[in-house]
Parts: C-alpha cells; sequence; structure tokens
C-alpha cells in the first residue's frame, strides 16, 4: 500500500497529469450534462402533446360536429405518436438525434407521412453528437495515449530506467503499478459521473454495471497498446506519435472507410423515393377510373366490400381507398429498405468486433434503445397504430355512418411501450 501511495504522490505532483485527468472529467460532466438536457427537452415536448392534441381536435371537432362528415374528421385530424427515451438514452443519443420522435399522423397513405420525416441518411450517421458514447469513444484514447505513452521512454531518457529497475519491486512491478494507477484513475475521472448521472436518471443497477465494465474494458485496450508501443524502446516522441496515428486510423479512418465500404456493398434506396413513389400512385388515382381503384382497395380489404357503390359526387372513401393503394403499391420498396437497412446494421455490428471503437458505441446505444433498432421499433408501432386508426375511421367512412362531436373521444390511441 505504501508503494502505491507514493506512486500515486508522484503523479499528482505531475502538472500535466493532472490537467489532463481534470479535463477528462470535466469533458465527461459536460457531455454527461449535455445528453441529460437534450433528454429533458425531449421529454418535456412529450408532455407537452395532450393538452396541443386536446385543444387541435376540440377545434376540428366543433367545425366537424356541423355536418357530421366522417371523411373530415379523418382527413383533418393528425393523431400523435412518440418514441419516449429510455433511461439510459442520455448516454449515447444515438439516431434520437437525426430521427424524428414525435411523429403526428393520419389516416391517409402512412409511407409518404413517415418518409417526409427522414431528415437524414440514418446509416451514414457515423460519430454523432457531443454525449458520454463520443467523449468514451473518441476523446478518451487520447488521455490514456497522455498519461501512459512515456511510462518507459520517460524514465530511460532521464536515465533513471536502470536504477528503477533494480530496485526492489521495481521494473516490471513498478510500472505495472504505474499503469494500473492510471487507468484507475482514468477510469474515475469517467465511470464516477456517469454513475451519478445514470443514478439520477433512473438506470438500473446491472446497466450502470455493464457501462462501467465496457468503459474498463474500452480503456484497458488503449493502455495495452500504449504498454506494446513501449515495449518497441522509442523515444517518448515517436510513441506519442505512433499512438496518434493508432488512435487516428482505429477511431476515425477505420471505421469511416468499414461504413463507407459497407455503404457500397450493400445499396440501399433513400425513404424519400418511397414517398416519391408513394405520391405518384396516389396522384395517378385522379385520372384512371373510381371502380379500378376500389376493385383493388377490396381486393385487400374484403371486409368493406358490401359497402354501397360511389355515386358520381366526391366521396371520402374513395379518397382513402387510393391512399391505402398507394402504400400497397410500394409496400415491396419499403421491405426492401428495411431490409438494406438491417443487413447495413448488421454489417456495422460485425465490424464492431474488430474495432473496439464501433463496438463499443453499437453496444452503448443499443443499451439505450437508440439505435436502428429502436427507430425501425418505433415505426412499426406507428404502422400498427395506423391500421388501428385507419379501421376505424372506415367504420364510419364505408358505411356512411355519421361522425359527431362525441366519435372523436372513440378515436384509437397511440400506445408507446416502454
Amino acid at each position: 500500500m505504501t508503494l502505491w501511495m507514493h506512486e500515486a504522490r508522484l503523479l499528482l505532483r505531475q502538472r500535466l497529469a493532472m490537467i489532463a485527468l481534470a479535463l477528462l472529467a470535466v469533458l465527461t460532466v459536460a457531455a454527461l450534462g449535455a445528453g441529460m438536457a437534450e433528454v429533458s427537452r425531449q421529454h418535456a415536448a412529450i408532455a407537452a402533446i395532450p393538452a396541443a392534441q386536446a385543444e387541435d381536435i376540440g377545434a376540428i371537432a366543433a367545425w366537424v360536429d356541423r355536418e357530421k362528415d366522417a371523411g373530415s374528421a379523418a382527413y383533418y385530424s393528425f393523431h400523435p405518436t412518440w418514441n419516449a427515451p429510455s433511461p439510459l438514452a442520455f448516454a449515447a443519443l444515438g439516431m434520437r438525434d437525426v430521427s424524428p420522435y414525435i411523429l403526428r399522423v393520419r389516416a391517409l397513405g402512412l409511407e409518404a407521412q413517415i418518409y417526409d420525416g427522414d431528415t437524414f441518411n440514418p446509416e451514414l450517421a457515423l460519430p454523432g453528437r457531443f454525449d458520454f458514447a463520443f467523449v468514451l469513444v473518441f476523446l478518451a484514447p487520447l488521455f490514456v495515449i497522455a498519461l501512459c505513452h512515456d511510462l518507459v521512454s520517460g524514465e530511460r531518457e532521464a536515465g533513471r530506467w536502470r536504477t528503477l529497475a533494480a530496485l526492489p519491486y521495481g521494473g516490471a512491478a513498478l510500472w505495472r503499478r504505474r499503469t494500473m494507477l492510471r487507468l484507475g484513475l482514468l477510469s474515475a475521472a469517467i465511470v464516477l459521473p456517469f454513475a451519478l448521472a445514470a443514478a439520477m436518471s433512473g438506470v438500473s443497477p446491472g446497466a450502470i454495471l455493464i457501462v462501467l465494465l465496457l468503459v474498463l474494458a474500452y480503456l484497458l485496450f488503449w493502455v495495452g497498446l500504449c504498454a506494446l508501443v513501449g515495449r518497441l524502446r522509442w523515444s517518448s516522441v515517436a510513441n506519442a506519435a505512433t499512438l496518434a496515428g493508432l488512435w487516428l486510423v482505429l477511431v476515425l479512418v477505420l471505421p469511416t472507410l468499414g461504413h463507407v465500404a459497407i455503404n457500397r456493398a450493400i445499396p440501399v434506396n433513400q425513404g424519400a423515393e418511397i414517398a416519391l413513389a408513394q405520391r405518384e400512385a396516389v396522384n395517378r388515382a385522379w385520372d384512371i377510373p373510381r371502380a379500378e381503384t376500389m376493385r383493388r382497395f377490396y381486393a385487400g380489404h374484403p371486409q368493406w366490400a358490401d359497402s354501397p357503390p360511389l355515386e358520381t359526387a366526391f366521396h371520402y372513401k374513395w379518397y382513402f381507398a387510393f391512399h391505402q393503394v398507394g402504400d400497397e403499391s410500394v409496400a415491396k420498396q419499403v421491405r426492401a429498405y428495411r431490409h438494406g437497412l438491417e443487413t447495413r446494421d448488421e454489417a456495422a455490428r460485425t465490424l464492431g468486433w474488430v474495432l473496439p471503437s464501433v463496438g463499443v458505441q453499437a453496444l452503448l446505444t443499443r443499451m439505450a434503445r437508440t439505435d436502428l433498432t429502436a427507430q425501425l421499433a418505433y415505426r412499426d408501432a406507428i404502422r400498427h397504430f395506423h391500421r388501428r386508426l385507419r379501421e376505424f375511421y372506415y367504420g364510419y367512412l364505408f358505411r356512411d355512418r355519421p361522425f359527431g362531436k362525441a366519435d372523436f373521444e372513440r378515436a384509437p390511441r397511440f400506445d408507446a411501450a416502454p
């Protein structure tokens, strides 16, 4: 214990080492604060939905109640859906930073509504924003390099290496103590603020423990890399330059090249193309006989086939029918798009077994439910809700039932599963 305390005192006297540890702690706290502030903002936006929705529907209901027209109610009513952040989302915002977490939908064609919300290329969202995952994956290795690159070479250049190696408990034991001390202090600068933030956010103890082990394993990888380079007996400057180059390659260059290679090997059309194809199918319905549209709709929805035939006047059931037919016309493209994204995501996770930086980031976003899998699950929930919404309005449209103010209360509500 005396030897450990002596090494700790020596380290604490090094101004640059203390500045580095303090700076890492400050960056960690800042990243956690930014992540928690963003999650708090998203929670506030979701919490404001009921009041805004009640006001919106109240105005529409007062107007629709005059004519009792179900088509107008279905056309003008927006229904909110939302994807609430998980307790751990503050640590790795992932795709929540670039994809919608609130989407208001109507009973019209859904695909255009979903992909109009695509303001990004989900497969190209690589490093993300400044959050805990960013600090850990991209910045923490630099602090490991700063504190560990000259453990042996620095003593050799100062002429103390032979003396230290000859001392009792010197040599390899000395370097292990110094290495483990630096690893412990670096880990503390990261995990202590995280553990406090996680406890405040309601993260389960098991999840906190897994993240702490992940942090330790990632830092240990970089400490080991510093030790391997140190065995080459180069100068401290050469060690630092080599390790900086390895950081650049392992954290920036190879992950970027890997994702570019994955994107080229697995081509995926963009969501905007699906939205455009769906709109073209919808617009085409105005130029073809209405009977043709209804025939195609009834083929997929025979439960409404006994609806009274259309007359010459406009009827909303035809309008909603061709929107649904437009959705069904792009179903194959939607499946291909999803399959492509999932294949790319699987390839990226495989890349994480080779590149620790990619693997750590992927694991953090998976635990935080901010990855592609979580985003696709949200879209599945939207589709399920939209189907219930359509069937609710179809019961009025295809049976020519009046739709009054009280019927708005019967409309389905989105169920956001935790």
